[in-house]
């Protein structure tokens, strides 16, 4: 092969880098213009799911949400907030499915969505939640004895939610784990006034937190604290429903309504 001149060769050098610059140039623009129109693209879908979660009282919209969000994160699975709603919506289906094996499916899935919430993002508090949410679930379809083996992690979790973060959604991490100790067997590490502690500290930042109020009825009754459970049970009546969360409060309505009867 014949060698190109010296004047020849830089000027086809600096040709090539020319066009190699360009090229990695026009690559990095694709690059950008690419990640720009995913994050369109699933923003598009994290707000398509917002408006079939928020009206999850006919659970069709929650299945759907939770679909929805599923393609969000095939789309990108760095988005944070596709991750934690799927979890959020998988633990909503869970509570509200009436076949036994769809709940476990919700919950299955929402414990591997808030898994990988947790460690991609550790230091957020709506991973640790949602996860533990699901964790306490799945154990109350599975029963008793699956539940004492999830007892720690659940704890965990939402110990996790209130160093980041105490006031969490008006105080959800103390209801939940209220809710633990109301509802776990004493012989199994429930624990009825530890419950009451726990609810009322979550009672602080959710005055208008409609089922913490129904499981700290219940703990009061559990103890024959029958005056201060029927005060609880009133004020969730007296509440003006926050439209974010209806079904929640049409929930707590119920139950506080049954447990009025109990107390008459």
């Amino acid at each position: 092969m014949k060698l190109l001149p010296l004047l020849s060769s830089c000027a086809l050098l600096l040709t090539l880098a020319g066009v190699a610059a360009l090229s990695a140039s026009c690559g990095r623009a694709e690059v950008k213009q690419e990640d720009a129109s995913t994050s369109v693209a699933v923003g598009g879908l994290i707000a398509e799911a917002d408006k079939e979660y928020a009206q999850r009282g006919s659970i069709e919209h929650a299945r759907q949400a939770a679909a929805i969000l599923r393609r969000a994160r095939v789309s990108d699975y760095n988005s944070y907030e596709a991750v934690w709603k799927l979890s959020r919506a998988d633990y909503f289906l869970g509570m509200h499915e009436q076949e036994e094996q769809l709940k476990l499916e919700a919950f299955r899935e929402g414990i591997a969505a808030g898994e990988s919430t947790v460690k991609n993002w550790p230091d957020r508090p709506e991973g640790h939640f949602w996860l533990g949410a699901n964790l306490g679930g799945r154990a109350k379809v599975q029963g008793p004895l699956y539940a004492l083996s999830s007892v720690g992690d659940i704890r965990r979790e939402m110990e996790a939610v209130i160093k980041l973060d105490e006031g969490f959604q008006d105080g959800c991490a103390y209801l939940a784990l209220g809710q633990v100790d109301l509802e776990l067997p004493e012989m199994m590490g429930g624990d009825r006034k530890r419950a009451i502690e726990e609810l009322e500290k979550g009672l602080r930042f959710g005055e208008n937190n409609a089922l913490l109020r129904l499981y700290l009825a219940r703990a009061y009754y559990a103890v024959k604290r029958h005056a201060d459970a029927r005060a609880q049970a009133n004020a969730i009546l007296k509440m003006k429903p926050n439209p974010d969360y209806l079904p929640e409060y049409q929930e707590a309505a119920e139950g506080a309504r049954k447990l009025l009867e109990k107390l008459s």
